[in-house]
């Protein structure tokens, strides 16, 4: 017979499930004191980080991933998107930075462009992001590996409530066409969500416990909708954006999100290890947003390092680690069972 400690551990693990979604970090290079690609992939494995976020098909990172079972969003620069507008140059590209690495590199989504401006080369993304889909096709793995693009939350008109997100008119003969075809080819919307830059913005209005996940109860009420979190609420209003933009359920991915901790207002130590590790105890347990309730959100950190050689200052200072590679402060990667909000 089973002893009765055993089934209840049983039930209560199926109650509180240790597994869901792993939280992934984004990893910028823009610093002349980091470690090397294969001793910052090595430190991802010890940390049991399993999904990244590549800005370029960076070839020692690449090299460093093989065979490790990370998934992995490659990026196309923006700097590269105009010459993707040719298929042939889509192939190559696809080639030497995908196909050459593929299987062993766990590829999920090639991100194509981020926080591309509609004003200043919004008219080659679609095309760029169609020429690559076709290239994978090609290759027939369009099923495996998904073409996205980021987009940041300047392109939002109507913020609040969330359920009247909305893009902003002037953009949406550039947003709505791509969410068509990222609906079509059953792909996501890759969306960079900072609650920070919303906060520092509009402290009158928004309150830091609000932003960093500590507010105790329900501060936005939208409908039967209660919102404990700027971050839930930032998430809903991409959600209600796309409805509005005919994408019906697109998921959406977190394609970054962080606070600095120092460099600006509100940027401080204490501020940073609140955000970061609530965010992670967020996205570990798997339930949604009021929008979407029960539907895993996946997110990728931003940054793995502090970056010396990014401006203004307050960008530098996004690092969950230091160049020396220890930590900032303590965070869980993967789903374990969650405590009280950190404060």
């Amino acid at each position: 017979m089973t002893p009765l400690f055993i089934l209840i551990a049983l039930f209560t693990t199926i109650l509180n499930p240790t597994s869901g979604e792993p939280v992934g970090v984004c990893y910028g290079m823009m610093g002349n004191n980091l470690p090397s690609q294969s001793d910052t992939i090595a430190l991802f494995r010890q940390n049991n980080i399993r999904r990244v976020r590549l800005y370029d098909p960076n070839q020692a990172a690449l090299n460093a991933l093989k065979n490790t079972g990370i998934e992995v969003i490659i990026g196309v620069p923006n700097s590269d998107l105009r010459s993707l507008t040719n298929p042939s140059s889509a192939r190559s590209w696809l080639q030497n930075n995908v196909l050459n690495y593929y299987p062993a590199v766990s590829f999920k989504y090639i991100a194509v462009g981020n926080e591309v401006s509609p004003s200043n080369g919004g008219d080659v993304v679609l095309p760029a992001i169609r020429n690559v889909y076709d290239a994978l096709r090609g290759a027939n793995l369009q099923d495996r590996i998904k073409v996205s693009t980021a987009i940041d939350m300047t392109l939002i008109g109507n913020s609040f409530p969330p359920s009247s997100g909305e893009f902003r008119g002037d953009v949406k003969w550039y947003i709505d066409p791509i969410i068509g075809f990222l609906t079509s080819t059953n792909s996501a919307l890759l969306a960079n969500i900072y609650p920070y830059f919303s906060y520092v913005d509009n402290p009158r209005d928004i309150s830091l416990s609000y932003a960093l996940f500590t507010s105790p109860s329900v501060v936005v009420w939208d409908g039967s909708r209660g919102y404990q979190n700027l971050f839930d609420a930032l998430l809903d209003v991409i959600y209600s954006a796309v409805e509005r933009s005919g994408g019906g359920s697109l998921p959406v991915v977190v394609s970054e999100s962080g606070w600095p901790s120092n460099g600006g207002n509100a940027a401080s130590f204490d501020n940073a290890r609140a955000y970061y590790t609530n965010l992670a105890a967020r996205v570990r347990e798997n339930r949604g947003t009021p929008k979407r309730p029960g539907r895993g959100v996946e997110t990728y950190l931003f940054a793995m390092f502090d970056e010396n050689q990014k401006s203004p200052d307050i960008e530098k200072n996004f690092g969950l680690f230091f160049p020396n590679k220890q930590p900032k402060f303590p965070i869980t990667f993967s789903a374990a069972r969650e405590g009280s909000a950190v404060e």
